[in-house]
């Protein structure tokens, strides 16, 4: 009796284990709810979504939700999207918000812009519920020197087909930016700006910014104008200081030049009084050499002497009759 009831209880206890094994690999419950909610899976399929390392739930429930929407998909199109790595969930809700708004969104164009990585549910709200994107501060010079500066509101709406490789939100900013400069810079004047701003938006608007990028503008609104600095005046005035820094170069640079030619013409004055002082320091002994070899005789010497001791007292007798010359060379 007692190996009797030890048998049953290991025999009871092993079944509750391949159950349990059975239901946790198996996933019966979920083939369950599929059936009940009108999808037909075989448990077999099941049992290949685990060998084929795939969560069931995540297949089989996205599956639920888009055939009680009324989708025409397939097991196989949702497991190949999850082994690409995609978001089946999501796709799966952007098709049936699309089927919802009636927009036309076929599920490999949604498979492929969910792995491009961009948000094709949130593509699908934005083609329904259009975005307004606000651009930084944007500054622009007039041709007469003003600057002005602009923020503008961009309402642009998501363009399902080219959401795969189309430009993002930076690039329609930048063109917006760029147009903007483009409008003011060919105003011939500011207060122009100031008093049309819809002239920004219309010249923006029709230069058709939205080419090649995923959105489709709708409208651009100025939605601030104000006015900067005079650029005009501020570049005259470094321009009039940059004017005069050369000059004073320039002035400095000449001056220089006169300064090293008077210090050479100095320099020359000076080499010429110390060749006299050189020529004169040898007459005394040229003189005397003279008289040593006879070539001029004492009279002669005297006669000299004579010249020069005239020469002197004329010269005293010159600066006596003229004293204002005197005082003014002293």
């Amino acid at each position: 009796m007692d190996t009797t009831l030890i048998t049953f209880l290991l025999l009871a206890a092993v079944a509750i284990i391949v159950l349990s094994v059975f239901f946790t690999f198996v996933p019966v419950m979920l083939w369950i709810s599929a059936l009940a909610s009108g999808v037909r899976i075989g448990i077999i399929t099941l049992v290949a979504m685990r060998l084929r390392r795939v969560i069931p739930s995540r297949i089989v429930n996205p599956m639920i939700k888009a055939t009680k929407a009324g989708l025409d998909l397939t097991i196989n199109q949702l497991e190949s999207h999850f082994l690409a790595g995609g978001n089946v969930d999501r796709v799966v809700n952007a098709l049936i918000a699309a089927h919802r708004a009636n927009i036309h969104l076929e599920f490999a164009r949604a498979a492929a812009i969910d792995l491009a990585g961009r948000d094709v549910l949130q593509a699908v709200q934005m083609s329904v519920n259009p975005r307004v994107i606000e651009t930084p501060t944007v500054s622009a010079v007039a041709k007469d020197g003003i600057e002005v500066k602009v923020i503008a509101r961009v309402t642009v709406r998501a363009n399902i087909d080219r959401l795969v490789g189309g430009a993002g939100e930076e690039t329609i900013i930048a063109r917006v930016g760029e147009g903007i400069v483009t409008t003011v810079g060919s105003s011939n004047s500011h207060k122009d700006v100031l008093e049309n701003p819809d002239l920004i938006s219309r010249t923006v608007l029709g230069k058709g910014l939205d080419a090649g990028t995923a959105f489709e503008i709708l409208s651009i609104d100025i939605a601030d104008v104000d006015v900067g600095k005079n650029i005009g005046a501020q570049l005259q005035t470094e321009q009039a200081e940059a004017d005069k820094q050369i000059a004073q170069a320039k002035a400095e640079e000449r001056r220089a030049m006169a300064v090293a030619l008077e210090q050479e013409m100095n320099a020359r004055v000076v080499e010429m009084k110390a060749k006299v002082v050189e020529a004169e320091s040898q007459v005394p002994q040229a003189m005397a050499d003279a008289l040593r070899e006879g070539k001029i005789g004492v009279m002669d010497y005297m006669n000299l002497k004579n010249i020069e001791a005239d020469t002197q007292m004329r010269a005293g007798l010159g600066k006596m009759n003229n004293p204002d010359k005197n005082s003014g060379d002293a």
